[in-house]
């Protein structure tokens, strides 16, 4: 069955002589894996410089039940990532792909996800808070999955707690490692209450950015047994200020 949609590249390896595996984040299909042959090869109808990460795609597709890898029939650019992007927009670029890779699983169409994510490339150069868009994106992207963690912050519940993914009191049996400062707890609660309402993030100092987003990352190894090594992150704390 072919079946036309969008696609945003999110990995590529090479194959055989010529060509490449392109494991790609597609609006209808979801993450799928696709050979495109030919493209390696000098003066190809079809060219390399397409499947760069995050570059977004016009497909028709091959849809086989079962089958691991299927064929793409017919691609073009439907446009290419911002000319004006600089030091700060690549690595967020390239923390959004390490992130995308990690947790979405092939075959599960995430139609909502995939048109906040290609918003989110479009407006990149003229985004207003770039150096909070990380946490925006990974508490965007957990909402997506359905590990969203749960804003009950309270007097009594001080304490965000990232196995349990909820707030609890500071008494409460948790093992050390599972539970943020008092300071931090606070900075993530008003981080996730800004993105859940969809207004604009707090601001906060870099150190406290960098470690709300390094709880962030620890939280979905919490939830997502397959999350692995994530390093991108340690990337942007060298860039953003």
């Amino acid at each position: 069955m072919l079946v036309p949609t969008q696609g945003l590249v999110l990995h590529t390896t090479a194959y055989a002589e010529t060509s490449l595996i392109a494991k790609i984040f597609t609006r209808q299909l979801g993450v799928r894996s696709y050979i495109v042959k030919g493209v390696r090869k000098s003066g190809g109808r079809t060219k390399q410089n397409l499947f760069q990460p995050l570059s977004c795609l016009d497909l028709v597709v091959y849809d086989t039940p079962h089958a691991e890898i299927n064929y793409i029939k017919d691609i073009a650019p439907v446009h290419t990532l911002p000319l004006t992007i600089n030091e700060s927009h690549s690595s967020i670029l390239f923390f959004l792909d390490e992130l995308l890779y990690r947790t979405l699983r092939e075959n599960e169409p995430m139609p909502d996800l995939y048109d906040y994510i290609v918003s989110l490339i479009d407006s990149l150069p003229d985004h207003s808070q770039l150096s909070s868009l990380p946490i925006d994106v990974l508490l965007s992207v957990a909402r997506q999955l359905g590990i969203a963690p749960l804003d009950n912050h309270s007097h009594r519940e001080p304490l965000f707690n990232l196995s349990e993914g909820r707030f609890v009191a500071p008494n409460s049996p948790a093992s050390p490692d599972a539970l943020l400062t008092p300071d931090l707890s606070v900075a993530l609660h008003n981080y996730i209450q800004a993105v859940y309402s969809s207004q604009l993030l707090p601001l906060y100092p870099p150190a406290v950015r960098r470690n709300v987003i390094n709880a962030l990352i620890d939280y979905y190894k919490h939830h997502l047994s397959y999350f692995g090594n994530f390093k991108s992150h340690e990337i942007l704390h060298s860039v953003l200020a």
